[in-house]
């Protein structure tokens, strides 16, 4: 009778906080001796090649030309060949290396095989730390023996479970080939063969000539977007109930509140006393962490690219099922531009069709000047939860597409969105997109073009110029948020104390490797040469700051004067004088080749790059499998050797002959370029050069 009183009047919490760790450590046991199933070989599965695997499934995405649902995706699920793809990829994640398919031990694929048939059975489940199915190669397992504490620690950590990643990378390789096959061309962002410099090459080849732009923020979508909502998109394309129900699982699935779990401690009263940070020794396949330039170099990401989704345990799933979501809205964009196209015989550009640019290809950014009767013309792109609308005509059409577009997505997606996330701007104030600043010109080029007789006219003629150059005023942004300069107009360069520690040959090189990949970051800016200039000088500043404190030395200057301009010669303190000369230490290998650091005079910096870009481009992957399911398609061939009996053969040689004897003796091509044989009589071919 006592110990039942007792048990009664004890606290509920502190009874629940002392039995459950006992109930998860005893349950360890029941659940390693799970019920006896029929042992199957893991080797005998793998038959075939899982890259042969996945380029079934594009090339079956990309030839379902009715734009069907897939029903059946399980049969991909129980290929054990993806799963041990999916299990290589994870860990060059977790460890960063790639383990060959034949170094993986029996064990682990024992554990990857029990974890592929929970998944098929419908037993899997996500975010399951105490009882996984396979373990990371990092990881150790838990026992009875593992202490309260540990498991409390394995309970509340952040870090995600490996066999969750595992799982993400299969759907992933079985998902991505279907909605590549049918998402927009203007979308750019989380997907292969699209990044930022594509978003960048597109408007220049495709965004001169307008006038009004809308630009707006929808990244709320990857916060607000619901349950319902995701699903609701993704099973229109997707039929397949186990890929649902996985998908529908992780996104209800409760997720640990970072910011709600750093402030507990202080909640209660328990502030941690702040000791000395103690050098992390890693383990034997743990990862190195990333290195200092490519850490800065991130830092240096754009808005637009910064905030990555994130829905539930999805984890790599979650860009993919936000570009699910938002692919409604590039639909809607592309039927309203084909409803708002009006051409106008009095524009220089699009005259005739929505494709017709009526002006040189090779020199896109270009446009004529024309009377005030414009075509009214709209285009659209999207990175990501931004997007950007050119609009050339009026103002009051670009108000009406704001207006629609709020009254889309809160109809749609459930999002409020105000007149602060959707711009209105003109192009001569210049739109910020993608850190780089989109604006215009007006310039008056030579105008020289062939006319009737093969003469060669010239005249002056005047029109804008798309321009598309790097924001200084955000770099500079960057480069103080990360401690390099301070100021904002008048920048002064601060040390590099992160690298203090570090020889100068290590600190030159990654600094090296910082200003290489931002040279590339910059590559289509109109202000390359100036933009990575400064990048070079703020760098080398600091440095030399660095290299004066190290090496007590009084100012930049003196640091300079030993070590050049491009700090390449070697620096060491005055006090240790008898250290053996540099060069010696060099030809013994005791130490390392000093690099010069980059971009120290205007003419080694790279010009920028005007390399046409297509108007229709498609990323070469997809172009690979178009063509190949053209060659694959007999119909093809069957076309092909019709046209061969009707038309006969024809050789380019004899093409290019005829090409070069017309424009000798009549001045124009005789054969325009879809296939009519007229003569162009009055003006001639029109050839724009600058």
């Amino acid at each position: 009778m006592w110990l039942r009183t007792s048990i009664k009047h004890l606290p509920l919490k502190q009874m629940l906080t002392t039995i459950t760790p006992i109930r998860i450590l005893t349950s360890l046991s029941t659940h390693q001796e799970r019920e006896p199933e029929e042992e199957q070989d893991p080797y005998s599965l793998m038959k075939e090649d899982a890259i042969q695997v996945c380029s079934a499934i594009w090339v079956r995405s990309f030839s379902n030309q009715t734009q069907a649902p897939f029903s059946n995706l399980t049969g991909f699920l129980s290929k054990f060949d993806l799963w041990v793809l999916a299990y290589q990829r994870s860990c060059a994640h977790f460890i960063g290396s790639f383990p060959p398919r034949n170094a993986i031990h029996s064990q682990v694929l024992h554990h990857l095989l029990s974890l592929q048939k929970a998944v098929v059975r419908g037993r899997f489940t996500w975010n399951n730390k105490i009882h996984p199915y396979i373990l990371s190669p990092n990881e150790k397992p838990i026992n009875e023996f593992t202490s309260k504490r540990k498991v409390q620690s394995i309970l509340e950590s952040d870090a995600p479970c490996f066999q969750d990643r595992v799982v993400q990378e299969v759907l992933l390789l079985i998902l991505e080939p279907i909605f590549e096959a049918r998402f927009s061309p203007k979308s750019h962002a989380f997907r292969p063969g699209r990044n930022a410099h594509t978003v960048i090459r597109t408007i220049r080849s495709n965004f001169a000539g307008y006038l009004w732009f809308v630009r707006g923020d929808v990244s709320e979508i990857y916060e607000t977007a619901g349950t319902d909502v995701v699903m609701g998109y993704l099973e229109k394309y997707v039929k397949d109930k186990k890929v649902l129900g996985l998908i529908k699982m992780a996104l209800r699935a409760r997720v640990r509140n970072q910011a709600h779990a750093g402030n507990e401690d202080v909640k209660f009263g328990k502030k941690k006393k702040k000791g000395p940070k103690k050098k992390k020794i890693l383990n034997e396949n743990e990862p190195k962490p990333d290195p200092f330039w490519l850490r800065s170099f991130f830092s240096f990401a754009p808005e637009e690219a910064a905030k990555v989704p994130s829905y539930g345990h999805c984890g790599i799933l979650s860009p993919l099922l936000a570009n699910v979501c938002l692919s409604e809205l590039d639909y809607m964009m592309e039927e309203k531009i084909a409803k708002f196209f009006r051409p106008s015989k009095l524009d220089s550009i699009w005259r005739d069709s929505i494709n017709d640019g009526s002006h040189n290809p090779a020199w896109p950014e270009f446009v004529p000047s024309s009377d005030r009767e414009k075509t009214r013309r709209i285009n659209y792109i999207r990175y990501g939860g931004h997007f950007l609308i050119g609009i050339r005509g009026p103002r009051e059409e670009a108000v009406q597409i704001r207006k629609e577009l709020i009254e889309f997505f809160e109809s749609i997606y459930r999002l409020k969105l105000d007149n602060s996330k959707v711009e209105i701007e003109h192009i001569s104030r210049g739109i910020l997109f993608l850190d780089h600043i989109i604006c215009r010109r007006v310039i008056h080029p030579t105008l020289r073009y062939t006319g009737t007789g093969g003469i060669i006219v010239s005249q002056k003629g005047v029109g804008t110029l798309l321009s598309v150059t790097a924001s200084l005023q955000q770099c500079i942004r960057q480069f103080r948020r990360l401690g390099f300069v301070k100021g904002d107009r008048d920048p002064e360069p601060l040390p590099c104390t992160p690298m203090l520690y570090s020889s100068q040959a290590h600190t030159n090189s990654q600094m090296n490797k910082f200003l290489e990949t931002m040279a590339d970051w910059y590559r289509y800016a109109d202000n390359r040469k100036k933009i990575v200039g400064f990048c070079a000088y703020v760098i080398r500043s600091s440095l030399a700051k660095l290299y004066a404190a190290r090496y007590r030395m009084k100012s930049r200057a003196k640091v300079y004067g030993i070590a050049s301009r491009n700090l390449s010669r070697p620096l060491r303190e005055h006090s240790n004088n008898s250290a053996p000369e540099y060069s010696d230490l060099l030809r013994m290998g005791l130490v390392d080749a000093i690099e010069g650091v980059q971009f120290s005079h205007m003419a080694s910096i790279p010009s920028c790059d005007y390399a046409p870009f297509p108007r229709n481009w498609i990323p070469d992957h997809e172009q690979v499998l178009r063509e190949y399911i053209k060659l694959d398609n007999p119909k093809f061939f069957c076309d092909l050797l019709r046209s061969i009996k009707q038309e006969g053969l024809s050789l380019p040689q004899d093409e290019i002959a005829d090409i070069v004897w017309e424009y000798k003796t009549l001045g124009v091509w005789s054969k325009r370029s879809d296939g009519e044989k007229e003569l162009k009589n009055g003006s001639g071919n029109e050839i724009m050069t600058l």
